[in-house]
């Protein structure tokens, strides 16, 4: 509290003692709450020197917009992967090529990618070109005064040292003038006429004035993808993804970017708080609506979650179409295999016979489910896989008429099934083992062993989506391992295949 505070204090009547402690001290509460809320939104880019122009362009008109502040460090693509591994710090990781990302993955160092923008390696001279550089020979001609950026620490001598044959490349290591850190220092040691030539970013002497591009058949393979990624050890890592998600829009940072030379990004388009809508298949709610969950939390959006019935879903999408479908077996993703065409199987469930404890009236098979006086439930074929697949099994069985004979009840959804049996209006079900996965003390589960008693779930991105990243990043959280020990502890199973969803 500031003496001002305390004078005055001293000088009211008690009775205006209390209330002149409370303003001053919700003065100060409010005062310490927005340089909190400043600092919790501050986020570390550890950025290429390459990109530099355009990032520092993009993160002042962040901040203008009010969506947080920006912190940048700029260096070598190598530099700043070291700096990041042994400081433990950086929100966002932003190097010239994604070849530094995939060493971080390797790393656990970063986790969630976003593309942005691809940059081209060419030979950077002077306005004019008065050395003349028009070939790779040229740059090996005496005279020619050459000035590389560090392969161990940039991107681009370290890409095109792998394009070039190793003859060539030490030819010209042994040549250069000077060897600098980044990109920048090499381009600015050409304009200062310190070099005559460099290989550099198409970008950067697009960005540098005096300079000039040669272009070189041999150089056509060095391409930057750049991609930006969020450190692992980031502590504002939604603020991160925000910043990632705002540089790669067509509609904020893609305006920048190309403004400077870069192609445009191809992200989602921008909203502040994006929203998802997700078709699952009821029995697949207990393995993934906590994964949805923690996804939002970490991405500042929201995930509209629809359950039902797998029919009951397909229906829907004639009349509204969700950017994730998660469908209880393949045969109902394939009637809609238009609308979602990347489908890939993530998980297994297996049909069984469930029963009370104690199995009182002595049911193991399908056969048995065909005694007089037993009451069965099924799935409706027409709104649910679990349907379908009972109908085929009974029919493969050979006791499909028997037991269609005691069916009692026909539900949309396995849990509807559960909960009957434990009222006590079923003597048995047919449903999926994850179905009795939270009734373990109540109930018994006699699997079905035949190859057509197996349901496959595949997920998949809708090809309308207006958010394909952010949808990607979500089939991506539900295929981590992580995500595969929610399912198997329910009974799913598991693709191997399921890791490779983007």
């Amino acid at each position: 509290m500031s003496y001002f505070c305390c004078t005055l204090l001293q000088s009211v009547r008690v009775t205006g003692f209390v209330s002149l402690i409370a303003v001053c001290l919700l003065s100060s509460c409010g005062s310490r709450s927005d340089t909190a809320k400043a600092e919790e939104s501050e986020i570390e880019v550890l950025c290429a020197a390459g990109l530099r122009v355009p990032v520092e362009e993009a993160a002042r008109a962040y901040e203008a917009e009010g969506l947080g502040m920006v912190r940048l460090e700029f260096g070598g693509s190598q530099t700043l992967l070291s700096k990041m591994e042994v400081s433990k710090k950086g929100a966002v990781f932003l190097p010239a090529d994604v070849s530094y990302i995939d060493i971080a993955k390797k790393k656990n160092l970063v986790a969630e990618q976003v593309d942005l923008t691809v940059m081209n390696g060419v030979v950077a001279v002077k306005k004019g070109n008065p050395a003349g550089v028009h070939s790779l020979a040229d740059l090996q001609k005496d005279g020619v005064r050459v000035v590389l950026a560090n392969p161990e620490l940039a991107a681009v001598s370290n890409l095109t040292s792998k394009a070039l044959s190793l003859a060539v490349w030490q030819s010209l290591t042994s040549r250069a003038v000077a060897m600098k850190p980044t990109v920048s220092d090499a381009a600015n040691d050409i304009v200062l006429g310190a070099a005559d030539a460099g290989f550099v970013w198409d970008v950067t002497v697009l960005q540098t004035a005096g300079l000039e591009k040669v272009e070189l058949p041999e150089l056509a393979a060095v391409k930057g993808r750049v991609a930006g990624a969020v450190c692992v050890a980031g502590s504002h890592q939604t603020a991160a993804l925000r910043f990632l998600r705002w540089l790669s829009s067509p509609e904020k940072g893609g305006p920048i970017l190309t403004k400077h030379g870069y192609t445009a990004p191809k992200g989602d388009a921008w909203v502040k708080e994006p929203a998802l809508t997700v078709y699952a298949g009821a029995m697949l709610r207990p393995a993934i609506d906590q994964t949805i969950s923690e996804f939002e939390k970490r991405e500042g959006c929201r995930v509209d979650r629809v359950y039902n019935g797998c029919g009951i879903l397909v229906a829907q999408m004639q009349t509204a179409v969700p950017d994730v479908f998660f469908s209880c077996d393949v045969s109902f993703m394939d009637q809609v295999s238009n609308l979602f065409p990347n489908a890939k199987e993530i998980s297994s469930n297996q049909l069984v016979i469930l029963v009370k404890k104690g199995n009182p009236h002595k049911i193991r098979t399908l056969e048995d489910l065909g005694k007089s006086g037993i009451r069965v439930g099924v799935g409706n074929e027409k709104q649910c896989a679990l349907g379908v697949i009972t109908q085929t099994t009974l029919k493969e069985s050979g006791w499909r008429d028997a037991v269609t004979k005691n069916v009692v009840v026909q539900a949309p959804a396995g849990d509807l099934l559960v909960n009957q049996l434990l009222a006590g209006g079923l003597d048995a079900a047919v449903t999926y083992i994850s179905n009795a996965a939270g009734s373990a003390q109540q109930l018994e589960a006699m699997p079905i062993s035949m190859p057509c008693a197996i349901a496959q779930q595949p997920l998949a991105v809708g090809k309308d989506t207006k958010f394909p990243q952010l949808a990607a990043r979500l089939t991506a959280a539900l295929t981590t391992a992580e995500s595969r020990q929610k399912f198997e502890a329910l009974g799913f199973g598991w693709k191997k295949e399921a890791a490779t969803v983007p």
